[in-house]
């Protein structure tokens, strides 16, 4: 019978320390996604959580800095500042005027600070003048023939 209960209570105690540290990830991946406007009103424990704002980049707002790059988003008629602090470089279609969806973290003057920056250009499929969008790579191929 000790064998047993002691069996038992190793599964149990192994059990409920997954189950804990699963809980924990969950707790840790959690992104919240709001607008720039929602943003600005956040206050207090709201501002330490993980959050995902889109908007589009200000033209001529990008700053590359040394260990930083600072721009502006833009959405909704409001701006947002953000500093962008990571080793990973910006996607190709990180421009003026571009998309971009940045993850994060809020700070109490107003400023993003972001470790992940996702981007696309809203012209690459835009339509072509009197047709309908083509995207890039099938112009490339009528134009070749």
């Amino acid at each position: 019978m000790k064998k047993q209960a002691k069996f038992g209570i190793g599964i149990g105690v192994i059990v409920l320390s997954m189950g804990f540290l699963g809980w924990l990830g969950y707790g840790e991946s959690k992104t919240y996604y709001h607008t720039i406007a929602e943003l600005q009103t956040l206050s207090g424990s709201e501002l330490s959580h993980r959050i995902r704002v889109g908007g589009s980049v200000a033209p001529g707002s990008i700053r590359h800095l040394a260990g930083r790059v600072d721009f502006v988003l833009e959405g909704e008629g409001k701006s947002l500042p953000v500093s962008y602090l990571s080793s990973d470089p910006l996607p190709d279609t990180f421009i003026d005027k571009s998309q971009a969806l940045v993850e994060g973290h809020a700070t109490t003057d107003g400023r993003f600070v972001a470790d992940v920056v996702q981007a696309k250009c809203a012209s690459k499929y835009e339509a072509a003048p009197g047709g309908t969008a083509v995207p890039p790579s099938k112009a490339a191929m009528k134009g070749s023939m």
